[in-house]
């Protein structure tokens, strides 16, 4: 809901770009794809942001097409304080219904987009695929019979997040600091394969959606849903869990 508030606010700011469009004559040009309008003060800046700012974040929404016409007619309805087609409520649960159905869509073409990428790693020289769809390269093996940790355990770690076309979304060396976390407070996809990490190892790891966030991934995170995930992991240390007897 709170999104649906969020894109109601832009597009309201948009219809007063509409409306000083209008209103305006052209003295300072922009250079568009659209025959030349001006921007005279900073509220027609303000009104033309807040219209690329909605167009974007439906865009990103999933929403490929828009009858930009009933768009500029519903605001300025609102701001013309006429009658609207739709009531308020129509209007959230309709963005609600079809923001649900972008969505999944969208979910649902990442998933297919995973499952084509692990299929095709799986055939590359040095990737080993493990039967609940895991899949690793050895990098480095680290120490001869290292240790490898239990899942109730605490590790420190480096690692580097990416999604499979490479964009990074998390990076414990740019930071200058291993991370330190308990192995049973993870994705599952960590907890299981760095219980077959000794100690040392250095390993490229390929986590399918499942095993990972799935369908809801970290709020803010540059993480799709159902994203498979790309990690590179250097086991630094294990601290074992204390016994009841300690």
């Amino acid at each position: 809901m709170k999104k649906i508030m969020v894109c109601a606010m832009a597009a309201s700011a948009v219809c007063s770009a509409n409306a000083q469009v209008k209103q305006t004559t052209v003295k300072t040009t922009v250079k568009t794809n659209t025959p030349s309008l001006v921007l005279k003060n900073s509220i027609d800046s303000f009104s033309y942001a807040a219209g690329m700012s909605v167009a974007a974040s439906m865009r990103h929404a999933g929403a490929e097409q828009l009858n930009t016409g009933l768009f500029v007619k519903a605001m300025n309805d609102v701001y013309g304080k006429s009658k609207t087609v739709l009531t308020e409520e129509q209007a959230n649960m309709t963005l609600q219904q079809k923001l649900q159905e972008f969505a999944k869509t969208k979910s649902d073409a990442q998933k297919a987009e995973g499952t084509v990428f692990l299929a095709a790693n799986a055939k590359k020289s040095g990737i080993t695929s493990l039967p609940n769809g895991l899949q690793y390269q050895v990098i480095s093996a680290g120490e001869p019979n290292g240790a490898k940790p239990l899942a109730v355990d605490t590790v420190v770690v480096d690692y580097i997040g990416t999604l499979t076309n490479g964009t990074e979304f998390d990076n414990s060396v740019k930071r200058g600091q291993p991370a330190t976390f308990p192995l049973n407070g993870v994705i599952r996809g960590w907890t299981e394969i760095l219980q077959l990490m000794p100690k040392g190892a250095h390993w490229k790891v390929y986590i399918p959606s499942d095993l990972a966030y799935g369908e809801n991934p970290p709020q803010g995170a540059p993480i799709p849903p159902n994203a498979v995930l790309v990690f590179e992991i250097t086991l630094k240390d294990i601290k074992p869990a204390k016994t009841a007897d300690h």
